[in-house]
């Protein structure tokens, strides 16, 4: 990304206060018309409607000393953080029936608000949930009881772990937020009592605690919470909530913000992005509140320029990485769901405070690639992760309902409301259009109904007609892309005009009636876009799709070098097969063979490139010696090898009698591993013989500190220190073995133990090999 915040920044103005001069139309008035976006909508509904509501409260029933109707799910629907799922299942049944006016689906939602609500009664205490806590012989029973607990100040707080329960205040948020939905969609007035007798339990709580305390409970992920308040005092005018709302505020990570500090490396990214919607929430409910609204602009700002990905994702293994270094964490781990569902909320409320099509290229460049990559259409699965490793796949959900990971649940949501951004009505009369899919809307302000037609982006045009319509003046702003250069061509039936361009819009004033038709045509031209801070590494983009290079079926493995794009004019390479489909194949610019270009967001079952280093043939050549000149250092430490640990794959492990405590295997970026926590380690055996010998252990280059030893048969042979050692790529460290320690033996146990605090690792494979003379490293 970095080219809309930069231009958004280049131009902003003063963030202003209220609900802000433009807000969308509902999504009630606005019907898809056929396109991938209405085809997403479409299986989003058949899911929603294969889940069994009576599963999702099983544990609302069961806690509640109520029979359970049903068997509960799996996935994380049988772990601590269960409830998170039916959060975010009321919000996506109300949104979807707003979209398509499916009344089962608004029967469903009132029948889970009156099973909570009668959960609610039968506790008698306020409080109502399904999220348990674990004890310590690992059994999970009703989590209710950390609430009392943390009220007297007896507080185990984690990034994810909360009084022995999983981030039990961001399934409180869902809960919130899903009842608050039903409440405005259709006025349930049960849904807002619900809402106010569970938001006052957890006000009870937080009121006993002091300010440290307060600090200490929030450190673990606690959603957007304090949007529910905020929106809750919307609500009510009631002053607690909004005392509350500004009560949970993270110091650590918002104060920064509100400073224009970027401060986001090495924090988990979907733990803040609710924080600063609930602070724009807040900005906007409490009648200005400057510190907040800068704070979350910065964030906005900070995230898209510096730390976000081609298709609008960010985050590396759920965690953002130092600012402008997304070519060093192109893996099978990138980009989670949940950030970007988080992020276009978030650009939205920035947007309604003050228009500027900057935001709304976000928006569609996020939307469109990585959003709709999200759902594979043919079961309605969700991903987690969209990995932009070369070769990656992608991994789904599946129809055996194991998941209900986070990413399920705000999948569920996305794929719910495709037309909820498309129409805007300013303040002063203006109707806008802000992202290019094909609908039909009714606009009560003007008695108008509209047509939006086109095949964008796989075509230039877009042609908006009014249909209906209360004859009069007003402006309509069509949004040119900043990639648009300013080169679009408007025209008002048929004839061209000039409009005014302004803040990313075509803008048209004149007195509209009946039967008007107005059309952009944008150009598809194919670009290089660089990512932030490494302008070796390219992407290719026609239009706003992200254009991927196809390596086959995802059934077929990836084995090959990541593909290189070398030489002078790169795009003159390109050739076009169906301009209509957006498909390409090139001709000798890529390496190491020819490759046809497509929609990467269509690849749902394919293997895919996205990143692609570039080179001159000379770079080319002296790259290509390199590659020879490490695969003979392989070769040659692979001769002289004695025994090698696959560590993270089962097969090895159980050979090489591996044993562990708080320890997981993992994979990150095409590589098995294995990590260890605080408190705990891994073991193996491994093979040794006479002479000097040297153990070689792999490491990723960019780890976030950590500090552990290695030992042989319990005795330490090296403390090693990982923290950003080698950005970008994996390394090895050998440490050579005393001589003593292997003598007369055939085996020795290799243990990784991290020091108190810290986590070993993750150690992505071990070698023990034979020594030259004089070699130690």
């Amino acid at each position: 990304m970095g080219a809309a915040a930069l231009t958004l920044a280049g131009r902003a103005a003063a963030v202003t206060g209220g609900a802000g001069p433009a807000r969308p139309l509902p999504l009630t008035a606005v019907r898809l018309r056929p396109s991938d976006q209405a085809t997403a909508v479409a299986v989003n509904r058949r899911y929603l409607l294969r889940l069994e509501p009576d599963r999702l409260l099983h544990n609302v029933r069961l806690y509640a000393g109520l029979p359970p109707k049903a068997a509960i799910y799996g996935g994380w629907e049988s772990d601590t953080i269960a409830g998170h799922t039916l959060g975010h299942y009321l919000s996506a049944l109300v949104l979807a029936w707003q979209q398509s006016g499916d009344t089962e689906l608004r029967r469903r939602a009132d029948y889970i608000v009156d099973e909570i609500a009668a959960a609610q009664a039968k506790r008698g205490t306020g409080y109502v949930g399904a999220l348990g806590r674990k004890t310590k012989e690992g059994a999970i029973v009703d989590g209710e009881a950390i609430f009392a607990e943390i009220a007297r100040g007896e507080i185990t707080s984690g990034g994810f772990d909360l009084n022995g329960s999983w981030s039990p205040l961001y399934t409180v948020h869902k809960w919130l937020a899903g009842l608050l939905d039903v409440h405005r969609a259709w006025g349930n007035a049960l849904a807002l009592a619900v809402v106010e007798g569970l938001a006052g339990y957890i006000a009870r709580v937080f009121a006993a605690l002091t300010p440290a305390q307060v600090q200490t409970v929030l450190g673990c992920e606690y959603g957007g919470l304090n949007e529910s308040y905020a929106e809750l005092y919307a609500r009510t005018g009631a002053a607690e909530w909004l005392r509350m709302a500004r009560l949970i505020h993270d110091d650590k990570v918002l104060d920064p913000l509100a400073r224009g500090e970027d401060r986001l490396a090495n924090l988990h990214a979907n733990t803040q992005v609710p924080k600063l919607i609930g602070l724009a929430r807040l900005h906007e409910v409490s009648g200005g509140d400057p510190a907040a609204a800068r704070a979350a602009r910065t964030f906005w700002e900070a995230v898209v320029g510096h730390h976000s990905y081609v298709i609008g994702g960010n985050a590396d293994r759920e965690y953002f990485t130092a600012p402008d270094t997304i070519a060093e964490h192109i893996t099978e781990q990138t980009c989670e769901h949940c950030n970007t569902y988080n992020m276009l909320k978030l650009t939205r409320q920035l947007w309604a405070w003050q228009p500027d099509g900057a935001l709304f290229d976000y928006y569609e460049r996020a939307q469109l690639n990585h959003v709709m990559a999200q759902q594979d259409p043919a079961t309605g699965g969700f991903t987690y992760m969209t990995p932009l490793m070369s070769g990656a796949t992608r991994d789904f959900s599946t129809t055996a309902n194991d998941a209900f990971w986070c990413c399920v649940g705000s999948g569920m949501e996305s794929h719910a409301k495709h037309g909820d951004s498309i129409f805007w009505e300013g303040a002063d009369g203006t109707f806008y259009v802000n992202l290019y899919t094909p609908a039909d809307a009714d606009w009560a302000t003007r008695g108008a109904q509209v047509t939006l037609d086109t095949r964008y982006p796989f075509e230039p045009e877009a042609t908006l007609t009014f249909n209906r319509l209360r004859r009069g003046r007003f402006p309509v702003a069509l949004r040119v892309p900043g990639w648009a250069s300013g080169t679009a061509q408007v025209t008002v039936n048929g004839t061209p005009v000039t409009p005014v361009l302004a803040r990313g819009y075509a803008t048209v004033t004149r007195a509209w009636r009946a039967g008007d038709r107005i059309a952009i045509t944008l150009p598809l031209a194919l670009r290089l876009e660089p990512a932030p801070g490494d302008a070796r590494t390219v992407a290719v983009l026609r239009g706003p799709l992200v254009l991927a290079a196809d390596l086959g079926a995802a059934e077929t493995l990836w084995e090959q070098a990541d593909p290189a794009l070398v030489g002078g004019d790169l795009l003159a390479g390109f050739v076009a097969r169906d301009p209509a489909a957006a498909h390409y194949a090139t001709q000798g610019v890529l390496r190491p063979g020819n490759r046809d270009f497509v929609p990467f967001y269509r690849q749902y079952r394919r293997r895919s490139a996205v990143y692609f280093r570039r080179f001159d043939a000379a770079e080319w050549t002296r790259k290509e010696a390199a590659y020879t000149a490490e695969q003979a250092r392989l070769r040659d430490v692979a001769a002289r090898s004695v025994d090698v640990m696959h560590l993270g794959e089962m097969q090895p492990e159980r050979d090489h009698g591996l044993t562990s405590a708080a320890s997981y295997p993992v994979t990150y970026r095409g590589r098995t591993g294995r990590d260890a926590r605080s408190g705990g380690w891994f073991e193996c055996t491994m093979a040794v013989r006479t002479g000097p010998l040297l153990l070689q252990a792999s490491y990723w280059g960019g780890e976030r500190p950590r500090d552990f030893d290695l030992l042989i048969d319990n005795v330490r042979i090296a403390t090693q220190h990982l923290g950003n050692d080698a950005p970008g790529r994996f390394f090895d460290v050998a440490y050579p073995l005393p001589e003593a320690l292997t003598r007369g033996k055939r085996t020795v146990r290799v243990r990784v133990v991290p020091h108190d605090g810290s986590t070993a690792g993750p150690v992505f494979g071990l070698r023990i090999y034979t020594a030259k003379p004089g070699e130690t490293v």
